[in-house]
């Protein structure tokens, strides 16, 4: 649907009104730090590598042993949570941008993966897991004499 603003189409021109006024209206009203507060999700990326997928996520400032991987019934489940240090209580701090909890991730995998050898590396605050594909089975082919 196009917006003709020169013709004036009381129904597209007020819904197009209404929805920037309540845009503006929700960005104006709203604290500058609330766009901080929303539940952290780490960022990941998933990659075709020809033989096996590979989902890398941000996680800066954890370890391995702040994290669980698992597979269940074709979704790949990562959770884990960031502790606050306890030096940012005392130390002053105007403003506090990092984000500190617990997370969850789930991610629907293709149905091509075999959940054998699934391998997870955790190398500077990135973790990566290399789920490989199952082999596919092309289908045979049959010739059948017609008498």
């Amino acid at each position: 649907m196009k917006w003709n603003v020169t013709r004036h189409n009381d129904g597209e021109l007020s819904t197009f009104k209404d929805t920037v006024d309540t845009f503006f209206s929700d960005f104006l009203n709203s604290s500058p730090l609330s766009f901080y507060e929303s539940e952290w999700k780490p960022s990941v990326d998933i990659t075709d590598e020809g033989d096996a997928y590979k989902v890398s996520a941000d996680l800066p400032g954890l370890s391995d042993k702040d994290v669980k991987v698992h597979i269940e019934k074709g979704v790949l489940t990562i959770e884990g949570e960031k502790k606050e240090a306890s030096e940012n209580k005392s130390a002053g701090y105007l403003v506090s941008e990092r984000k500190f909890g617990s997370f969850i991730r789930s991610l629907r995998l293709p149905e091509d993966i075999s959940q054998d050898n699934i391998g997870a590396e955790f190398k500077n605050g990135v973790l990566t897991v290399s789920i490989p594909k199952s082999e596919r089975v092309e289908p045979k082919k049959i010739d059948i004499k017609v008498n």
